[in-house]
């Protein structure tokens, strides 16, 4: 079992900045690579970002790529997401998920196994 708690969501103005933090614990994450979703009201959960604990290969969603920052600490087994020049579009839940490293697609949600329980991100002009 993977514990996925995320944080650093909140109201942010549209041009602002936010930094999410999500930190994972009950496993050795080497095999696992994390990831960001979000589902803004009344839509799917959309793929974001994802990045593999060993190594730290990315995988962008192109919608967000340029605004979008994904990292990691493996001292602090946490990931991150740094999101730059909020848009108002940017409003929704963010998920953060694990699954294994080696799964064939890097968005789908069927190839991440935990999830944490969201954390809300509203932007306002």
């Amino acid at each position: 079992q993977v514990q996925l708690v995320e944080s650093g969501g909140g109201l942010a103005q549209t041009g602002g900045s936010l930094r999410l933090s999500c930190v994972a614990s009950g496993r050795t994450l080497s095999a696992y690579r994390l990831a960001w979703f979000r589902q803004a009201p009344g839509k799917e959960r959309e793929f974001v970002v994802a990045i593999t604990w060993s190594g730290g290969a990315t995988y962008y969603e192109d919608s967000v790529k340029g605004r979008f920052t994904i990292s990691r600490d493996n001292a602090k087994n946490a990931i991150y997401l740094q999101i730059a020049n909020l848009k108002l579009e940017d409003t929704a839940v963010y998920y953060c998920a694990a699954g294994p490293s080696d799964a064939f697609s890097w968005n789908a949600k069927w190839a991440y196994d935990y999830w944490g329980q969201g954390t809300q991100v509203t932007v306002s002009s």
